[in-house]
This record gives C-alpha cells, structure tokens and sequence, in this order.
C-alpha cells in the first residue's frame, strides 16, 4: 500500500516540479523588468539602487513563491508594480500615525499618550535654531535643565526639578546619585516588574543599592521601616502599584507617616507615583491616583512620574522636590546620559501650560477621552453606525467599556458606546472574519485599530481624535468590501 501511494503521488509532485522549471526560466532578468515602463517612471524620480533593490527582492519574493508550490505564471507586470511597490516602501518611515479605535486611552503600544494641539505646535517652533543651552537675558552659554522647571515649580509646589528620558531613568538617577553603596527599603508588596521586564530590585542593583524589603506582601506598617533603619539606610521609597492592584486584607502607610519617620532619621523620602496625574482622578469616576501636588503637600522629599500617562505629554521621566537633592541629581554623571532633547522640553512645556491655565481637561486628549460624556459617545457611535449601514456594512450600537490602560489606574473602566461590526463569514468563522477585517483596517492608508469580541469588530470612538472621523470610516468601507 505504501508502495502504491508513493506511486500515485509521484506524478502530481513531478507535475509541481516541472511547473516551478518552467516558472524559473520564464523569470524575466533583472534589466529586463528594469526596462518595464512602469519602472523606468519610478527611475526618473528615484535613485538607481533602491529601484534595483526593489526588482530584486520582488524577483527572489517570485522565486520562492515558486518552489514553494505557486502555480500561477509569472507575470512581467505584476513583477514590475510589486517591485515598485518595495521600492517605494524602502523610502517609506517606520514610525506612522495610526488611529486607535480601541477605547484603550493611553495605549502603550501606540505611543501612550497623543498630544495636545499646543504640544504639536511647540516641537514645531523649537525644529530649528533655539535657546536650548543659551541664556538670552546673559548673552552666554545656558543650562537645559531649566527649562520647565519654572512650570513644574507653579504647577505642582516644588522647589526645584529635573526632567530625564524616563521615569525609569529617573528612578536609576535618583538611586544612583543618592543612595549608591547604602540601603534603601521598600515594602514587599512595591517590588514591582514596572514593564519591560524591568524589575525593581534589578534596578536597585543596577544602582548600586541594597533593597531591603519590609512588611509582607500585601500588609506593611510604618513600624516595620523603622525596625528596618540602619546606618546604612539613606532612603525610605515608596513606589505605587501603577498597573496592578491588590485589594481585600492589605494595609500600607500613607506617604505623611514615611516622610515623617524619615526626616526623623535624617534620610530622604522618596515617593515613585509613576503616572503623573496632577488632576484628581475621582471628578471622572475614577478611583483616586495620587497626585504630585499632594505626595509633596505630604512631606515627600522627591517625586518621580512619567510625562507621557495620565501628565498627557511627551515620554519623560520628571523628578520634582527638595532643591538640594535636586541640585546632587544635575551634577551626577548619569544625568547627562539621560538627558532630553528640545523636542521633549518644547511639548513638555506646551503640556503643562494647560494645567497652569486651567484648560487641561479641554485641550489635553487623554483628559478630553476621560471627561467625554456618555451621550456624546453614543451619538458618535450612532452616526458612525448609520453611515456604515448605508454602505453596505452589517454596524450596531452596543454597550461597552473604555480602559485607561498605559500603567495607569489598573483595572479601571469608563461606560462608553460601541460600533459593533459582524462582517459575512463565509466558510470561516465568526472569529476569523473579524480578524480578517481587523487585518485589512490595520493595511489601511491610515491604519486603524479595533477590538476583536466574540465575532466582532468593535470601535471605540473614545479614543478616535477630532479629524480622524472620516479617514476612520472610509477605511471601514474599504475593508468591509474586502
């Protein structure tokens, strides 16, 4: 029987093999498709080796394509616009704007948080010459760590500041230039993976500090970092569980009852808050965030906090506090290699503007996401939703959740309404139509991301910014039609 089967496959895998020879030698050489007239348009405008890059990647792309069983002919025209198609892609940038249709408001893999109309306006002005490292009062050369710092003095009480590239950086820095060769303790249930894999004793290693750990995981008294001080100790840290909660039987000491015990044994309180909200969370609906102003109210000596989460501004990492320490920090070899770049400063500027104003909730998106009224999402949902019908696209209203997402008030949701889209599934499933469509949203001329649930496409338009309506629907069409 074995010997049977062998057979009567033989001359089916002799067909495919004598179909892949003939498919090789009809491959047209590389000038030939360079000569094709397609081609030597984009030649004109192009230079000579990306085109001919191009040709080459789609022929071996054709090869492959071959022996690994495609019957269909090669095909000059089609050879030469993949082709152009490659070459064009090779001058194409990596990094694109997407829309993000997922209700997940500060998305960490679309870049946490997007940036107020000010923001953008700011990297703008400051992409040619500017006052960086120039002081235009004196005429002479200046410092960059000064710039903000003015802002984060107004708007959160500090004494002095210290921006770096981020709050991981900024936790590196801080143990580094304070606490190097010496203990810092930290209750065991803030010893924390903060994302990346980066772990919160590997960072203290990396620095130079032996962690001590107090209390117990999920119940931690003042009493027990007391027992815990030695001459070696410098810095009592707290470090907020950011994107994780643990509930039920837990206890922890407030920031006010650390700083105290610290400044009582001459070390420094050192408060990790991680999202940088500077607005009280619980006006939306929110459980509390603890704030920067109110962590400095409480006696902490140092706060560090992300620029690109709940602040709403560009990734940086901010340190705000005592002006001796922070004066330690800016002298400290690390702060040069942890620098930022006038981009950084000119949004982060633009950032906090709006919260010295008083128009955070208006201008910045992540407040603006946050603060949307219910009916104003369901009216969006429902016009994207006729819109859709009317071409042809099987859309409901539904329901739904937002999450805050980005390491920000975990486990948090906000009611919103959904466009729930069940595209035809054919021969497949449910499940795998809506991925299908989710695929084809995602190749988009602006790609669009979406939700995937139980058969269905969803779209969120909590997440979707002021101008992005449009593009958003035409590229559901297009995909829908396959």
């Amino acid at each position: 029987m074995a010997t049977m089967d062998k057979q009567s496959q033989s001359p089916a895998k002799d067909a495919v093999n004598n179909g892949a020879a003939a498919g090789l030698r009809a491959l047209p050489p590389v000038d030939r498709v360079l000569a094709h007239p397609r081609v030597a348009e984009l030649l004109a405008t192009l230079p000579r080796n990306i085109v001919t890059a191009g040709v080459r990647e789609q022929l071996d792309a054709t090869r492959r394509s071959l022996l690994a069983g495609d019957t269909t002919p090669p095909d000059i025209d089609s050879i030469a616009e993949r082709a152009v198609a490659r070459a064009l892609a090779m001058l194409a940038p990596g990094l694109k704007p997407v829309i993000n249709a997922t209700g997940v408001v500060i998305h960490t893999n679309l870049g946490r948080a997007p940036w107020s109309r000010d923001a953008l306006k700011a990297i703008t002005s400051v992409g040619d010459y500017s006052n960086l490292e120039y002081n235009l009062k004196a005429g002479e050369r200046g410092s960059r760590y000064v710039h903000a710092v003015e802002i984060l003095r107004r708007v959160t009480g500090c004494e002095d500041a210290l921006v770096v590239n981020n709050n991981a950086a900024a936790l590196v820095l801080v143990l580094s230039a304070l606490a190097s060769g010496r203990e810092a303790t930290l209750s065991r249930g803030q010893s924390v993976e903060i994302g990346g894999g980066f772990r919160i004793p590997e960072i203290m290693r990396t620095s130079g500090v032996t962690l001590v750990e107090v209390g117990t995981t999920n119940r931690t008294y003042t009493r027990d970092y007391a027992d815990a001080i030695t001459a070696d100790t410098a810095i009592i840290l707290r470090v907020h569980a950011s994107n994780f909660r643990v509930i039920g039987f837990t206890t922890s000491p407030a920031v006010e009852e650390l700083a105290a015990l610290a400044h009582e044994h001459g070390l420094i309180m050192l408060d990790d808050i991680g999202s940088g909200a500077l607005l009280d969370t619980t006006r939306y609906g929110l459980s509390p965030e603890p704030t920067v102003q109110a962590s400095l109210q409480a006696g902490a000596d140092l706060v560090l906090f992300s620029g690109d989460k709940l602040l709403g501004g560009p990734q940086c990492g901010i340190i705000v506090g005592r002006s001796e320490l922070i004066s330690r920090l800016k002298k400290h070899p690390l702060t040069r290699a942890l620098r930022v770049d006038k981009i950084t400063l000119a949004a982060l500027e633009a950032t906090l503007l709006h919260y010295l104003r008083g128009d955070a909730e208006s201008e910045i998106p992540v407040w603006r996401m946050i603060s949307l009224p219910e009916q104003e999402l369901h009216q969006t949902a429902q016009r994207w939703a006729t819109h859709l019908q009317e071409h042809g696209v099987n859309a409901s209203v539904e329901a739904g959740e937002s999450t805050i997402g980005g390491g920000s008030l975990p486990g948090e949701t906000l009611p919103t309404w959904l466009v729930s889209i069940q595209p035809p599934s054919g021969t497949k499933s449910a499940e795998q139509a809506a991925g299908d469509l989710a695929e084809r949203l995602r190749h988009a001329g602006t790609p669009v991301i979406a939700r995937v649930d139980r058969g269905a496409l969803l779209l969120d338009p909590r997440t979707v910014l002021s101008g992005q309506e449009d593009i958003l629907l035409q590229a559901v069409v297009a995909a829908a039609a396959g």
